[in-house]
């Protein structure tokens, strides 16, 4: 798969998530396989750009490449401005946020609710897109609501204007996270365009993943929320998508390396004590349904020291490596 000039080493790609997609996470998903990892949310609001919070969500050093920086706002100028930002800063592809459906993003106008104002949208697109020297993409939902899907014309109108792939999370913005994905609407976007379609939404098995690459005709797949705890789930669809077969899930003495070094690397980033504050969910994640990890993950939230944390995920795996070997084709591939 091709955006710009950039050829991705795969077609998977980790999607933006607020909270989430910082470049500790971003770093292993790539490593794990995905062909690009776009960074959360950053604010087009000139007065955030430079605070603490918006400079960490925009630091790539040492990032494999290409670098996707995805903005949000709801002003045309604000939003080229915010590209050329980050685009200083190192963004190699600008991807512009039209599908977050929070309610405190939608009611400042941005997001989804860009949805319902495509002259707005074209505004946007054409700004952003002549603001910057680097490709530009768009992520949208299948539109407002479901009486009001218009992810068609939106992309007709993204094409247009410059925009040089296209992501489409497969519900509307009521929907929120509810419902099934709608496969349908983005294979007919993908067969009225001539820019790459990536397809997102409920993808999160490698059948899947080739089950909608063949029902959309998409050019890419997007994982968000099923790659939570579960990073090697990129590695398990390149694989399907190119040999038909299952890759085993990781042992437990994999999942215990996976796991510390992504807290090494977030201790790292972030340093204390956000480091250690950001790090409890990870750790929730990628221990849910492991036997004895609810008890566990109480105390862990108890501990107030990157080194107390770890130490206690590392004893807690080592010490369950055992039941989690005879588990592995149970508890780390659910």
């Amino acid at each position: 798969m091709q955006i710009g000039p950039y050829w991705l080493k795969s077609q998977v790609i980790a999607a933006p998530m607020a909270g989430v997609s910082d470049r500790p996470f971003r770093q292993l998903c790539k490593a794990m396989g995905a062909g690009m990892a776009v960074s959360e949310m950053l604010t087009s609001n000139s007065r955030l750009l430079g605070s603490a919070k918006s400079r960490l969500r925009a630091d790539h050093e040492g990032e494999e490449p290409p670098i996707a920086v995805q903005i949000v706002g709801a002003d045309p100028a604000r939003l080229a401005a915010a590209a050329r930002y980050n685009v200083d800063a190192g963004a190699q592809i600008i991807d512009i946020n039209m599908g977050c459906p929070t309610r405190k993003v939608c009611r400042g106008g941005a997001g989804s609710a860009l949805l319902r104002d495509e002259g707005r949208v074209a505004r946007i697109v054409e700004a952003v897109v002549a603001a910057v020297p680097v490709p530009v993409t768009l992520k949208i939902r299948t539109g407002w609501d479901r009486s009001r899907r218009n992810a068609l014309t939106v992309a007709r109108i993204a094409e247009a204007g410059g925009i040089q792939a296209l992501t489409i999370h497969g519900r509307t913005r009521a929907c929120m996270f509810d419902r099934e994905a709608e496969y349908n609407t983005i294979a007919e976007v993908k067969h009225a365009t001539r820019i790459p379609v990536v397809a997102n939404g409920d993808i999160d098995t490698p059948e899947k993943a080739r089950a909608v690459l063949e029902t959309t005709g998409a050019d890419g797949v997007m994982l968000g929320r099923a790659a939570l705890g579960r990073p090697w789930l990129f590695r398990e669809i390149v694989h399907f998508l190119e040999t038909g077969r299952r890759l085993p899930p990781p042992d437990a003495a994999e999942l215990r390396r996976i796991l510390l070094a992504h807290l090494d690397d977030l201790y790292a980033f972030y340093g204390e004590p956000t480091g250690t504050s950001t790090a409890r969910k990870h750790i929730g994640w990628y221990l849910k349904g492991l036997p004895g990890s609810p008890a566990f993950l109480q105390r862990v939230l108890q501990l107030a020291t990157a080194a107390e944390q770890r130490a206690a995920v590392d004893r807690f795996l080592t010490e369950g490596e055992r039941f989690l070997r005879s588990a592995n084709g149970s508890e780390l591939a659910a």
